[in-house]
């Protein structure tokens, strides 16, 4: 995990430093999307009072992000954001161990994601770590491209 980094359950009042910490992540993607990231338009909030987000905690303020959801029919990453000046830290691995970690304790033997088919390097990043594409469709206006991971079969971060 980086340095000095502690991961807990989201709680209300983080509601607005989550939101930030994701715009702040996701800007640089508005220009090449054309549009905002879907992440970017969530309700945090409402995501927190679903038991849905995880933050990652430095000196008191978020630096990173972790949105699961426990579906009917998959356990997903929905979201990770870590703040562009603790991009490249360790934090976005710490955050997706959390990820599969706890897709593992809920009894899935799969994490699935989903992703901006223009956010080249996020799925590069995914690949190398042993998510393999699943498939490609448009929704909400957003190409994305879909992600499956087989819990116990990581290769590298």
């Amino acid at each position: 995990m980086a340095i000095n980094s502690a991961i807990r359950k989201a709680q209300a009042t983080d509601a607005d430093a989550v939101r930030n910490t994701v715009l702040a992540a996701y800007q640089r993607y508005v220009t090449v999307i054309g549009a905002k990231p879907g992440p970017m338009l969530d309700n945090y909030a409402a995501r927190i009072a679903a038991d849905q987000v995880w933050v990652a905690e430095e000196a008191g303020s978020i630096s990173g992000v972790l949105v699961l959801v426990d579906g009917p029919d998959c356990f997903t990453l929905d979201n990770i954001a870590v703040r562009p000046d603790r991009q490249g830290t360790g934090l976005g691995r710490a955050l997706l161990d959390l990820a599969e970690a706890e897709a593992t304790l809920r009894g899935w033997d799969t994490i699935t994601l989903y992703t901006n088919a223009m956010m080249r390097e996020n799925i590069a990043i995914y690949a190398r770590r042993g998510y393999v594409e699943q498939h490609r469709r448009t929704e909400y206006g957003f190409d994305r491209v879909y992600m499956a991971f087989p819990l116990g079969g990581r290769t590298q971060a």
